[in-house]
């Protein structure tokens, strides 16, 4: 079992009995509104047990990492990435907060970690960010760690019926480091 910590944090992988936090992720309108439209549950279950078994670099299963708040155990969110090993050294970052965990820095502190290890720890060369125009807290949470736009994917998902344009976003392993981290 992978384990991370912040100051305030403590990230751990994610296990069977981390379930009733995803299903609240995924059914909270708040959390879910720019990720996907309302699942049932047993597709939100599909997408728990896909992240349940060893996470391995060189693989495509998501790392997927519970947030707790060391001061009291509670379970705040999960962060984690996609790797894309071969060829190009890449992952996709994902994150996302129960209401009660957002508005606190628990999203930059627990991605900040997340970086590290997947630069310092995993040899990561680029990770990636794929948001939902109009997510602006979550741009915003990537752009305080260093992410830049790279472009707009016009058209690219589709959310309440609707066609979305995505915001793509990437940092490079040397930026990170020339931040100092």
């Amino acid at each position: 079992m992978l384990k991370l910590q912040t100051s305030r944090l403590l990230l751990h992988s994610i296990t069977a009995n981390d379930w009733p936090l995803f299903l609240r992720l995924y059914q909270d309108p708040q959390v879910i509104r720019y990720i996907a439209d309302p699942l049932p549950e047993s597709e939100i279950r599909t997408r728990f047990e896909a992240r349940l078994p060893e996470w391995d670099k060189h693989g495509e299963r998501w790392l997927c990492l519970v947030m707790r708040e060391k001061s009291t155990g509670n379970a705040v969110g999960i962060t984690g990435f996609c790797p894309q090993w071969w060829p190009f050294q890449q992952a996709e970052v994902g994150f996302g907060s129960l209401p009660e965990g957002q508005g606190k820095g628990y999203g930059k502190e627990s991605l900040l970690a997340v970086l590290d290890f997947a630069f310092n720890a995993c040899g990561f060369h680029k990770m990636t960010a794929t948001v939902t125009e109009g997510n602006i807290a979550s741009r915003h949470l990537l752009e305080s760690c260093g992410f830049q736009l790279e472009g707009t994917l016009r058209d690219n998902y589709r959310l309440a019926g609707q066609w979305c344009n995505d915001w793509q976003l990437g940092l490079l392993q040397a930026e990170f480091a020339a931040q100092g981290r």
